[in-house]
């Protein structure tokens, strides 16, 4: 069990959803929320659906949880959580979804569950280019803003204009990209307490739409064509240690197909493991470890996870 005897009789905030439960919940299930599928419980979990809900899932965390971890958990598509689960409270922002385009100025501003791929359809029905490489990122607006999501030569670094974050206390700060030190697949928001609210991108308008509808459908077919979609995966679970690539160095080492458990490295893809059916977490944590220890051991390269990795696996 994750919760602690001390706290397991927390009282939840009076807050109620539509459907009558809580807004804060307990020992919440996480594999259904991840895209490994894969996962223990949450010790306490919330989906907020709009700015008030998601003040008070934050004022309820500093009363009773303070200095017990804070989760924030977007689409799960980055992401490996214990079969243990997580201590403290994971907020899920899934429900804080919508967008709006500001016409004039080729401005897309997008909620953090948003999903980065919807966002990119729409950018390119307007025939606004900038987010054509988003097409295939199983990922939120929120997860792909913390870790520069990218593909094809593009990333959100690129094109975000600004943002807007929670903090714990209910500070909202608005930022700019030379405020979060991104780097590749990285920004200063990972393992913040902060949450990203919205995103606002520059995008190019004034594009033929039938074309810039066809650059993003030929992303997503590539994608499709190299990638096991067909699998529960987080996508590439390691940083390319440029100039070489992961998936590469990982195949030429020939462990391709190499399986613990129900964790398979991809015969389509060797930066992906994959979910064979009824992995366990440790599975696909023990497999990620032999990758790097292989792939050192005959390239003198420590390949360095993308993936996010929660939880204790002890």
């Amino acid at each position: 069990m994750v919760c602690s005897p001390s706290r397991s009789q927390i009282a939840a905030p009076a807050t109620t959803l539509g459907d009558g439960t809580s807004l804060i919940q307990a020992q919440v299930p996480l594999a259904h929320y991840t895209s490994f599928r894969v996962g223990g419980q949450a010790e306490f979990y919330a989906e907020p659906s709009n700015l008030a809900e998601t003040e008070a899932c934050f004022e309820w965390y500093l009363k009773h949880l303070s200095g017990f971890p804070l989760t924030i958990l977007g689409a799960g598509s980055n992401l490996l959580i214990s079969d243990k689960g997580i201590p403290g409270l994971t907020i899920n922002t899934k429900k804080l979804r919508y967008y709006h385009a500001q016409e004039d100025d080729g401005i897309l501003v997008a909620s953090a569950g948003e999903p980065i791929a919807r966002l990119a359809w729409n950018a390119a029905k307007r025939g606004w280019k900038g987010l054509e490489w988003a097409v295939g990122i199983p990922g939120s607006v929120g997860g792909s803003v913390v870790m520069n999501a990218g593909a094809h030569q593009g990333c959100v670094a690129d094109q975000l204009l600004w943002l807007k974050v929670l903090d714990p206390d209910g500070t909202i700060h608005q930022l700019q990209p030379t405020d979060l030190d991104y780097r590749y697949r990285t920004s200063n928001l990972q393992g913040s307490d902060r949450l990203v609210l919205e995103a606002a991108f520059q995008l190019e308008p004034g594009f033929d739409k039938a074309t810039v509808r066809a650059e993003t459908n030929r992303n997503l077919r590539m994608r499709k064509s190299t990638q096991p979609y067909h699998l529960p995966s987080c996508g590439s679970v390691f940083r390319n240690p440029y100039p070489q690539a992961a998936g590469h160095l990982i195949e030429q080492t020939g462990l391709k197909g190499y399986q613990i458990g129900g964790a398979q490295v991809a015969e389509r893809h060797a930066n992906f493991i994959v979910n064979c059916g009824g992995a366990k977490a440790m599975d696909i944590f023990q497999l990620i470890q032999h990758v790097q220890a292989q792939v050192e051991q005959s390239w003198q390269v420590l390949l360095k996870p993308e993936v996010k990795i929660l939880g204790d696996f002890s």
